[in-house]
């Protein structure tokens, strides 16, 4: 038998309707770039469910893009991004925002959060001209390891943002399931009006890749898809990341994917704690971290596939296992029966 995936959330194709979509529509001719009637409606669409009209609304490829993009559009020569060590920016895009000139000031993290406290310690320290000047701070929802920002916290950032003329900046690559996360406490329209700008993330959520650039501030609005076009986002097919968000947000059908990956990563740690294990953080959403002796992560590669995130001591290490909106439940099961029958 094949080795059944828990690597990511991206390893399968499109939801079924998503796919139905595409096909339905293939021969419609229609205009290039982002100007066709599909991106308008899914655009009306996102906006509805913000309840913001005014908001802006960008279609692109995908998260690494989005955020080089977004950050390398706001940000001046001389300005810098603050984020926690193991955000996505600072880890896994390969220099992406570097590259553009802006340094990241990182900032350590035990559970993937930022707090008011750590941005102010970056504000603080960078004090004059020579040094970069911190313009921006990054956080993602949920973060690279699983956890979810709470509103009293992510409000806290926004104001402290807002006081020491900070744009806040939000990675929804997993968006979805953070707000159907059972520790959530915010409506996708909450989290919209806490921040400057984010995005909604399709390509981990059932779409077959897109994301949409949400801007809330208007002082960022002007020439954005100048931005886009120069760094080769603006798509001459732009419909086809345009069908897949009217279709997500036609109904209920993105929040309902979020919560299967939840569901199926749920049961995987309630079975894997039951069988008397602990985790690295947490879980709250559809990225779990549960830490294991070495010799049984061996055992379990055999069967399974998944990252081993770090190591915590000589004998056990922690690993990431994802869950997504396809999941195969019997997978979930015989993973769970391999760490019982290995307890």
């Amino acid at each position: 038998m094949a080795k059944y995936s828990f690597k990511n959330d991206y390893s399968e194709g499109a939801h079924p309707r998503i796919l139905e979509a595409l096909s339905k529509t293939n021969l419609a001719q229609e205009a290039g770039y982002g100007e066709d009637s599909y991106c308008t409606k899914a655009a009306a669409l996102i906006k509805k469910r913000l309840k913001n009209p005014k908001a802006d609304i960008h279609f692109l490829s995908g998260g690494t893009q989005a955020n080089l993009i977004v950050i390398s559009s706001i940000l001046k020569p001389y300005e810098s991004v603050i984020a926690a060590d193991t955000g996505h920016i600072a880890v896994h895009e390969a220099g992406a925002i570097e590259a553009t000139g802006h340094k990241i000031n990182t900032v350590p993290s035990k559970d993937g959060k930022l707090a008011v406290k750590d941005i102010k310690g970056v504000v603080d320290f960078h004090s004059d001209e020579h040094m970069v000047k911190p313009g921006m701070v990054f956080i993602s929802n949920s973060t690279e390891i699983g956890t979810v920002y709470k509103k009293k916290e992510l409000k806290a950032i926004s104001e402290f943002c807002t006081k020491n003329k900070l744009y806040l900046y939000l990675d929804g690559a997993r968006l979805a399931s953070a707000l159907t996360s059972k520790s959530n406490d915010m409506t996708l329209q909450e989290i919209s009006s806490l921040v400057d700008t984010f995005y909604i993330g399709g390509t981990k959520n059932g779409a077959l890749l897109g994301e949409a650039i949400v801007i809330n501030n208007d002082c960022l609005k002007e020439n954005f898809r100048f931005h886009l076009k120069q760094k080769g986002a603006l798509l001459a097919k732009g419909r086809v990341i345009g069908i897949q968000f009217m279709e997500l947000f036609k109904d209920e059908l993105y929040f309902d994917l979020g919560t299967r990956a939840n569901k199926m990563a749920e049961k995987l740690a309630k079975n894997i704690k039951a069988a008397g294990y602990k985790f690295l953080t947490r879980p709250q959403s559809n990225q779990i971290f549960p830490i294991f002796p070495n010799k049984m992560i061996e055992r379990l590669n055999k069967k399974f596939e998944f990252y081993v995130w770090c190591k915590i001591d000589e004998r056990s290490s922690a690993i990431r296992l994802v869950t997504s909106w396809a999941t195969d439940e019997r997978s979930v099961d015989r993973f769970i029966g391999e760490v019982s029958k290995h307890s």
